[in-house]
């Protein structure tokens, strides 16, 4: 993180946690709806199940690596661009999660004895 003097650093752009997490499928239903492509066109040409992809595109679904390099092939979006995008929606989901802060906090608290 970079440390300017005088700035907080959680302040800076690049810094900043949105206020509601993105998942790559709103992305990625934005993109086939600009270009006009239909859920069930683009899931047979991907080999996938219409159901699966639709979850995927509402956010039900999380992009694993196997559908990132299909997205990828299908729409020539970037796959670790995808996979980055969902680790970092997990990570936010996660660490809104109060009974898992619990968790961990607990866990920290017994590692600090060792």
């Amino acid at each position: 993180m970079i440390q300017l003097k005088g700035i907080d650093p959680r302040m800076i752009a690049n810094n900043l946690t949105p206020f509601e997490p993105t998942h790559p499928g709103e992305l990625l239903k934005e993109e086939i709806e600009y270009r006009g492509i239909s859920q069930r066109k683009l899931a047979a040409q991907m080999g996938v199940s219409y159901t699966l992809l639709n979850e995927v595109l509402n956010a039900k679904r999380p992009v694993n690596i196997e559908l990132a390099l299909l997205f990828e092939a299908a729409l020539n979006i970037e796959s670790e661009m995808l996979i980055k995008m969902q680790t970092r929606y997990n990570l936010q989901v996660i660490n809104e999660d109060k009974t898992f802060s619990k968790r961990l906090a607990e866990v920290r608290k017994l590692a600090a004895m060792f």
